[in-house]
């Protein structure tokens, strides 16, 4: 019989700015496998391969100009990447990414206990349901450490998430089989390494402290205003070292400008409340 794979040992990422994605990927291989800044760079290739296609006429001029824009289409200045950049990712590893609604995926939709990975995505957030060592483990980044699924509650929670509105994907291929957990380049800073039992005594504590965050997850991220954790996490995006990074991993890309919107809408709300409380100081004289 194999062996457990990196010594029967959980890898988990905890979420670190906006960079789920690369949490969700690295998840997916149980192991510190990419950066963000290796993202990046796929990223720039994806908008160089989508703009070559659009100057070279393939796709119609009318829906080709948003293409032709400086900005990327597949990061964010504050890293969150698109689903081709993840699949081209795992590519790397000789992985499948493919739609769970795919006639092809029917089997799993099914019996997911047939697959070994899942990718779930909503909004802007990423993680991964991953079968390690023969059990299910969500490793979703906004939690302290990978919370063990029955195989009975995998099918119960996939439909749940797709009843709230989020894309899920499976991830097919062969696995990587070990992480060198004892090499130096075994951490990226937001990465642990725990076993079974460590990783269920951290959920064990969280959920007495906060409640349990097994029902949490499909109503929070249906929402993501909702959620008091996530948003202080999303403060973390003012990291300009960060934004600087990506930036510069991006030779063709360039930020967002400004709207003056907000502001003019806001002046113009203001004269409004001054009309009517000089029309109601009026009509009491």
């Amino acid at each position: 019989m194999e062996g457990a794979s990196n010594g029967g040992m959980l890898y988990h990422e905890v979420q670190e700015s906006k960079l789920c994605a690369v949490h969700c990927v690295n998840t997916v291989l149980q192991g510190p496998f990419f950066s963000e800044f290796d993202l990046a760079a796929l990223a720039s290739d994806l908008d160089r391969s989508e703009r070559q296609v659009m100057l070279e006429g393939r796709v119609p001029a009318a829906s080709s100009g948003d293409f032709l824009t400086e900005e990327s289409h597949n990061v964010s200045l504050d890293g969150d990447f698109s689903i081709q950049v993840l699949q081209k990712a795992l590519e790397v590893w000789d992985l499948q990414v493919i739609p769970l609604n795919c006639p092809i995926a029917e089997p799993a939709q099914i019996d997911p206990e047939l697959e070994n990975a899942f990718i779930c995505h909503l909004h802007d957030h990423w993680f991964c349901i991953r079968k390690v060592n023969g059990e299910w483990y969500n490793f979703d980044s906004l939690y302290a450490a990978p919370e063990h699924l029955s195989k009975f509650y995998l099918s119960a929670y996939l439909d749940s998430l797709k009843g709230f509105g989020w894309s899920i994907f499976i991830v097919r291929g062969n696995f990587p089989k070990e992480c060198p957990i004892s090499s130096s380049d075994s951490s990226n800073g937001y990465g642990q390494w725990l076993s079974p039992e460590d990783a269920e005594r951290i959920t064990k504590s969280c959920n007495t402290r906060e409640g349990p965050k097994r029902i949490k997850l499909t109503q929070q991220h249906s929402d993501p205003f909702l959620s008091a954790e996530e948003a202080d996490r999303l403060l973390e995006m003012e990291d300009e070292d960060l934004k600087a990074a990506i930036a510069a991993s991006l030779l063709d890309s360039s930020p967002a400008k400004p709207t003056a919107e907000a502001s003019s809408t806001t002046a113009s709300t203001l004269e409004n409340e001054k009309e009517i409380s000089k029309e109601k100081t009026a009509q009491e004289d």
